[in-house]
Order: C-alpha cells, then structure tokens, then sequence
C-alpha cells in the first residue's frame, strides 16, 4: 500500500502518486484515503495526465462543494478534465442545475418511492424465496443487482424484462473508465452507445404512443418545460439525463448492498440485533453509507485562481472533493473506521454528497435497502461469506467485484 511521497511539493503540497481508479482488496483505498487527509490537509495527485488537488477534511469538502462561485460542476469527476458528455443535471451549476431538479424531484420524493414500496417488498420476497434452496449466491451478479434493476426500471416506466440487457453494459461503462474489470474504454464507449441507443427508441415510442407525464417519469421530461426556463429539454439533453440516472441508479445500490453484506457476514452478532428488531434497518444503513461509502470523491473545476484556506488554485484545476475521506474524518466523527449505528450525529454524513447536488435518489436508495434487508433476513438470518476467497474493489466508485455468499 503506497503512502503519499514527500520527495517533491506543488505550492507547498505533498504529492501522492496513488492511482484510485484501479481494483484493490477490500477496505484498501479507505486506508490509502485516511492516510492521505492525515497526512496533509491538501495535495496534489497526479495519477491522472492533469493531476488534481485533493481536499479530504470533512469541514473542507463541505465548504467546497457549497462554493458554487468558485468551483463549477462542469466536471464532475476528478479523474477527468474533460468530459465529452455532461450528465445531466449533474453537471449543471445554479441555476440550471435547481431547475431541472425540479422537473425530477417528483418522481423521486419520499411520496413517490412509497408508491414503489409494495412493488419492491414483492420482488424482494419472491427473489429471497427463490434462491433461498440453492444456499449460496454470489450477491454482486445475483440477488443484489437482480433486485435494484427491476425497481428502476419500474420507476422510470420501463419494462423490467430490458433489465438483463443493462447489467453487463452498466458495468462495461464503469469498468472501461475506471480501468476496473475486464471492459476496455472502447468496450465501454460501446456499452454507452447501446444505452443511448435504447433511450431514443424509448423516446420515439413515447411520441408516437404519449403516456401520462405524471406517472412516466420519460413522458414528464420530453414534455414539461424545465421551471424557470421556460422551454423543453433537447433530444440530446433527454438522453443525457436517462443515461445519467440509469448508471446511477442501477450501480449505487447494488454497491451498497455488497458492503452491507459483507459486514453482516462478518459480525454476527449486529446481524442477531438488527435481525430481531429490524426497526434499526434505517439506522443501520445510514452508519453503512457513512462507512462504506462508494462515490469516493465529487469533481469539481476552477472557475478562476481561487486561495482556499492557502491553496493556490487556478482557473481550469481539477478538484477531487473526498466524500469518503471527510465521512472517516475524526476530526467529524468520533472513532471513524468504528461501525457504531448510535453515534449522535449520525445524519451529518456525506455519502450521498453535500447541498443542492446531493444524490435525488438518496429516499429511493434508502427504502430499497430497508426493504431488501429485512426481506432477506426473514429467510435467510444467517449466512457466511465463502472460504478461499479474497474479496476484491473496483476502483473510480466503490463496488466489491464478487461476493459469494453461504448458508446452511
């Protein structure tokens, strides 16, 4: 495991070679990550040809991400400067970025996803059922991407039959760019052409056939004008959008659910508790995505030479703002690396990033994961993780590339 080399300074920071876009075991870039924000309060990595700063204190990546005057979200990924394709409405700053969440935001209120939950606890108890006789799974290509998928797709209005068609090519996307995996850029270029692709015949189906924009969330965007804009999305900003909230949606909680596993395997006796009184999901899963969390980092550029708290920053340069680093900080929370689900301020982290830009399906994200732990745990409490096996990430945004799964 490298540490952050002190052989040469940028502006008076230590430089880090550490490249986080390639797989690691398990809890391996969390290490690298705590040794970078507590060995200087900034750097510079130049594992990338441009190279970015890295602020990894809680207090600083807060500051940052809420500094929209200074640092754009043009780019929204660190490890990239730029961006052929923006993704919408991430990459957008305010205005234009409250806008087009507000054409969302319907379909994904606390309201909407209860409409959902019967849909899911169903799929979640029939899937449990059905494999609950093999007495094995490997969550990360079973039960934990099966399940998120036809929810999705349920909730965008499409037919979960497409679901099988999307994993591999959410995973080509993510693998090719963050070198993770066996899918090549160009492998993953192709996977993100199909995915447009798909969304455009979706479009002309929808044209040719309209739904109802309240209850189809593609109808809502080919037909309602953006608030305040006064105007339609694009065909081009349409696909955008659907690619966006497709990579997003489909690879977030099958992530998440294969940390969450993990550490239930692994300590028997939270399993017991959480188990028993399954109140504590909730708490549960928030301590989770404090700990475990997957979006390393949030991208930003310079707008123009800013001095951060005496970093000399430059129109044009990349930031990498560490969600994961500032959700282990202690200078935040007290015994960091600790799973402790009644730390008082357990609310106060970043997994599903900061401000106007927090994660819009993060009420979506939670009850998936409430419903498929408790589904899961009425009908198979207890299980272990198979022997022989060295759990492995992907690098870029946090996913375990395998986990089988055992139970008598």
């Amino acid at each position: 495991m490298s540490r952050p080399s002190e052989q040469k300074d940028v502006g008076g920071c230590p430089v880090t070679h550490t490249d986080y876009r390639l797989e690691r075991p398990i809890f391996e870039n969390y290490a690298l990550l705590n040794a970078e924000r507590e060995d200087s309060r900034f750097s510079w990595n130049d594992s990338t040809d441009h190279g970015f700063w890295m602020i990894n204190r809680y207090d600083d990546v807060v500051e940052a991400v809420r500094r929209h005057d200074d640092f754009s979200n043009e780019q929204v990924n660190a490890f990239v400067n730029d961006m052929a394709v923006p993704l919408l409405p991430n990459s957008l700053d305010p205005p234009e970025h409250t806008q087009m969440r507000r054409l969302l935001n319907p379909f994904f209120s606390p309201a909407a996803v209860k409409r959902l939950e019967p849909l899911a606890r169903e799929r979640a108890r029939a899937m449990v059922a059905e494999l609950k006789d093999r007495k094995a799974d490997d969550l990360t290509t079973g039960f934990a991407l099966l399940y998120p998928t036809e929810l999705f797709l349920a909730l965008l209005g499409l037919p979960v039959e497409d679901g099988p068609e999307f994993l591999w090519r959410v995973e080509a996307v993510f693998g090719g760019f963050f070198k993770a995996g066996d899918a090549s850029p160009e492998e993953a270029e192709a996977a993100a052409a199909w995915i447009t692709a798909y969304f455009d015949k979706k479009v002309d189906e929808r044209l040719a056939d309209p739904g109802d924009p309240e209850t189809d969330l593609l109808m809502r965007i080919i037909t309602t004008e953006v608030p305040g804009q006064g105007k339609i999305l694009d065909r081009d900003q349409i696909l955008n959008c659907m690619m966006t909230l497709m990579l997003a949606g489909l690879d977030t909680t099958r992530s998440a659910l294969g940390y969450i596993f993990h550490h239930l395997a692994n300590d028997p006796e939270m399993r017991a508790r959480v188990t028993k009184d399954p109140s504590l999901w909730p708490r549960f899963i928030e301590e989770s995505i404090r700990l475990y969390s997957l979006i390393i980092e949030d991208g930003r550029i310079a707008k123009s030479d800013v001095d951060f708290h005496g970093l000399d920053i430059k129109k044009g340069d990349m930031l990498w703002l560490g969600l994961a680093a500032a959700n282990r900080d202690p200078r935040k929370f007290p015994h960091p690396d600790v799973f402790d689900m009644d730390r008082e301020n357990l609310s106060h982290h970043v997994g599903f990033g900061v401000g106007q830009h927090r994660c819009i399906g993060m009420h979506l994200a939670r009850a998936e994961l409430v419903i498929a732990l408790e589904e899961w745990h009425q009908q198979i409490p207890d299980y272990r993780i198979a022997e022989g096996i060295e759990v492995r990430e992907r690098g870029g945004q946090l996913k375990l590339m395998s986990l089988p799964l055992e139970w008598d």
